[in-house]
C-alpha cells in the first residue's frame, strides 16, 4: 500500500472560526490549532473532540497540538481540549503567542462566566495548568517532537507571533499557515523555504480587509484617474459585470462632483442590464456608505456616467471607460485596449485578478511587446496598474506562497465554502494541483510517493561523469547504471564490481546466442572467412578478429559456422554475445541479414 496522508478538519472545514485541523501522517497524529467559534455558546463552540475521543483520552491518540497564533478563533479551545476532555502531551506555540495566549483566554473566561453567568466553561486555574504543557518555539528552528515527528516554525506575518509550520515524518510533509495578508507580502521570500511539502494547508480568509487600507486604495485610485485625465489621456478599466464595478462607478461619481471635473466617465452596455441583477448580492458585501448611497437612488442613474458607444474610443481627449470583460481576454475591453495602448499618456487600471495566458496576466506582469492574433505584435507603452477592490483582495497572498513552497497538493480551511471554491478554481487552473476543502468531520486522503535516499558511491559517480551527458540537475532526473545493495538499514547504489567485492560474490557471465541460416555451398572454413572479409570491408572502426579455433569475434560477439543437418546447401551461423556486448549485436546482425541476400 501507498502510505497516506489524512487531513480531517474538527473546525473551520468549509466554515470560518474554531481552526481545529487533524493530520495524520506517517503514524502520527498532530492537531493543527484549537480555536473556538466566537458566534456561539452551544456545542458548536467548540471543535467536535467525540470524533477523536471514542477511544478513551486525547493524550493517547496524539502525538502533539500546534497552535498557530493567538487570535481565540485558533486556541481559544486549547484549556477545554486538554483539561476537560483530557490531554497531557506537548502544545507548541510561538514565543509571543505563548504570552498572549492565556491573556486573552482569561478575559474571554471573565466574561463569559464572571458576567453572563455560564457554568460549563474552563476555570483560570485551568488556564494556567493548560499553560504548563506549552513548549514555545523559535522561528526556523528544527523541534524534534519524537524520533520520528519534526516541526519547524516559520514567520507568518499574520499577527504578532504567526507561525507557518512545517511537519515532517520521514519523507512525508506537511505545512500548515494562517491567512496570508497584505503585510506579510514584503517579507514573502523569507517565508519557506521550497520544501515541496506533500500538503499545503492554507485558511482562506484573505477577504477581510482592513477598512482604511480599503480607503487607502480608493484614493490611490482616484487620483491616479485624475492625474491621467489631467496629462490628457485616457483611462481604461476592464471589470467583470459584477460588484466592484459599481463600486468604482460611485466613487468617481462622487469625486467627479466634488472636484467638478468635466471629462467624460463611459460604461460598456451590456454591463447596465446585468448590473441591477446583481445589485442584491452585492449590498450584502458593502460597507454601510455605499449602502446608503444606492437606497437614496437609483444605482444606474449616475450624473456622470454614460453609457459607451465603441466609436467614442477613438474621440480626442481624456475619458475613462469601464468594459468588460475584466481580464482583457476578449471584447470591448480589448478592443480598447489595443487602440490605446500605445499612448504612454493612457492608463489601464486592472481591479482584479488575471487568469494565467490572458493580456490582463501578461502586463500585470509586465510583458511589453505582446503576440496578437495573425502575428501581430502590440506594443504595450500605456501605464499598467493593478488595484484589487475584489473580495479575493489577498488570494494573492496564497498564489504566491504556493509558488514558493511548491506543495504537491492543496488544501483549504478556514473560509466560506463559495470563496473556497473561487479559490480552489483559480488554484487548479494555475498550479495544476488538487486542491481539497474537506467540511468539519470530513476527511481528505492524499497518497504520497515517498522518496527513499540513496547513498551513491563516489567511483559510480565519476565514472558517470566520464561518460559525458549534461551535468546533474535536480529537475531533470537521468538514468544510472550500478547496483542496488541494503547493508545496515541504509541503500548504496555502488557499481557491480564494488558490489561483487562487498558481498563476496562471483561474477555470471550472461551469454545470448542466435542462429541465423543461410545459402551456401561452399566449406564451412570458406564462408567464415567470406563473411570475415565482408565485415571487415562495412565495419569500419570496429576490432573484427579472424581466430584460429575457426571463429570470427566483432569487439566481444562470437560468429560461428556450422553445415545444416536438413540441408547441404546451407550454413548455420550462431552468433553469441555477451550481456555488455549488446550493442553491437544488431550491427552484426543486420551485416549477416546482408550477407543471406548476397
Amino acid at each position: 500500500n501507498m502510505p497516506e496522508i489524512n487531513v480531517t478538519p474538527l473546525g473551520a472545514g468549509q466554515d470560518v472560526g474554531r481552526s481545529c485541523i487533524l493530520v495524520s501522517i506517517g503514524g502520527k497524529n498532530i492537531m493543527l490549532d484549537c480555536g473556538m467559534h466566537m458566534g456561539y455558546n452551544d456545542d458548536r463552540r467548540f471543535p467536535d473532540f467525540s470524533y477523536i475521543t471514542q477511544n478513551g483520552r486525547l493524550t493517547d491518540f496524539l502525538d502533539c497540538v500546534i497552535i498557530s497564533h493567538f487570535h481565540l478563533d485558533h486556541c481559544g479551545a486549547l484549556p477545554y481540549m486538554s483539561e476537560m476532555v483530557g490531554y497531557d502531551g506537548p502544545i507548541y506555540m510561538t514565543h509571543p503567542t505563548k504570552a498572549i495566549c492565556p491573556i486573552l483566554l482569561e478575559d474571554f473566561r471573565k466574561i463569559t462566566v464572571d458576567k453572563k453567568g455560564e457554568t460549563n466553561f474552563f476555570t483560570s486555574q485551568m488556564i494556567k495548568d493548560c499553560m504548563k504543557k506549552v513548549v514555545p518555539l523559535n522561528l526556523h528552528q528544527t523541534v524534534q517532537v519524537d524520533d520520528e515527528l519534526e516541526i519547524k516554525a516559520y514567520y507568518a506575518g499574520h499577527v504578532l507571533g504567526a507561525a507557518m509550520v512545517h511537519i515532517k515524518v520521514g519523507s512525508e510533509s506537511v505545512v500548515y499557515t494562517v491567512s496570508v495578508n497584505k503585510y506579510a507580502k514584503s517579507h514573502i521570500s523569507a517565508w519557506i523555504d521550497k520544501c515541496r511539502p506533500d500538503i499545503l494547508i492554507s485558511e482562506s480568509t484573505y477577504a477581510t480587509t482592513i477598512r482604511d487600507s480599503k480607503r487607502c486604495r480608493e484614493r490611490d485610485f482616484l487620483k491616479k484617474v485624475h492625474e491621467t485625465i489631467e496629462r490628457g489621456g485616457k483611462v481604461l478599466i476592464p471589470v467583470f459585470a459584477l460588484g466592484r464595478a459599481q463600486e468604482l462607478c460611485i466613487l468617481l461619481e462622487t469625486f467627479w462632483e466634488r472636484m467638478n471635473l468635466k471629462a467624460p466617465i463611459y460604461f460598456s452596455t451590456g454591463l447596465t442590464e446585468k448590473a441591477n441583477h446583481y445589485y442584491k448580492l452585492f449590498i450584502t458585501w458593502t460597507n454601510q456608505k455605499i449602502r446608503k448611497t444606492f437606497v437614496q437612488r437609483n444605482m444606474f442613474e449616475f450624473k456622470h456616467i454614460k453609457a459607451f458607444d465603441r466609436s467614442y474610443a477613438d474621440n480626442p481627449g481624456p475619458m475613462v471607460v469601464f468594459a468588460t470583460p475584466g481580464m482583457l481576454h476578449a471584447g470591448q475591453s480589448l478592443q480598447i485596449f489595443k487602440k490605446w495602448a500605445g499612448n504612454e499618456k493612457n492608463m489601464v487600471i486592472m481591479p482584479g485578478y488575471c487568469v494565467q495566458g490572458t493580456i490582463g496576466h501578461k502586463i500585470l506582469n509586465g510583458q511589453r511587446k505582446l503576440e496578437m492574433e495573425g502575428r501581430a505584435t502590440l506594443d504595450v507603452k500605456l501605464q499598467v496598474e493593478y488595484m484589487s477592490f475584489s473580495a479575493h483582495a489577498d488570494a494573492k497572498g496564497i498564489m504566491q506562497l504556493i509558488r514558493m513552497a511548491e506543495p504537491r497538493n492543496m488544501l483549504l480551511v478556514h473560509g466560506e465554502a463559495v470563496k473556497m471554491e473561487f479559490l480552489k478554481g483559480k488554484i487548479e487552473q494555475e498550479f495544476s494541483i488538487d486542491c481539497y476543502m474537506p467540511a468539519n468531520g470530513e476527511t481528505a486522503t492524499v497518497t504520497t510517493n515517498p522518496s527513499v535516499p540513496v547513498d551513491i558511491s563516489l567511483n559510480l559517480l565519476k565514472r558517470e561523469m566520464a561518460l559525458g551527458g549534461p551535468l546533474p540537475d535536480p529537475k531533470k532526473p537521468r538514468t544510472m547504471h550500478g547496483t542496488l545493495i541494503m547493508k545496515e538499514n541504509s541503500l548504496k547504489l555502488v557499481s557491480s564490481e564494488q558490489a561483487l567485492k562487498e558481498l563476496g560474490l562471483n561474477e555470471h557471465q550472461l551469454r545470448f546466442t542466435c542462429r541465423v541460416q543461410l545459402q551456401d555451398p561452399h566449406s564451412d572454413p570458406d564462408t567464415l572467412h567470406r563473411i570475415y572479409t565482408h565485415l571487415k570491408s562495412v565495419l569500419k572502426g570496429y576490432t573484427i578478429q579472424h581466430l584460429p579455433d575457426g571463429t570470427v569475434m566483432v569487439e566481444s560477439i562470437v560468429i560461428k559456422v556450422s553445415s545444416s543437418a536438413e540441408d547441404t546447401n546451407a550454413k548455420v551461423l550462431l552468433l553469441s554475445w555477451s550481456y555488455q556486448g549488446g550493442e553491437y549485436f544488431f550491427t552484426a546482425l543486420c551485416i549477416v541479414k546482408r550477407l543471406m541476400y548476397q
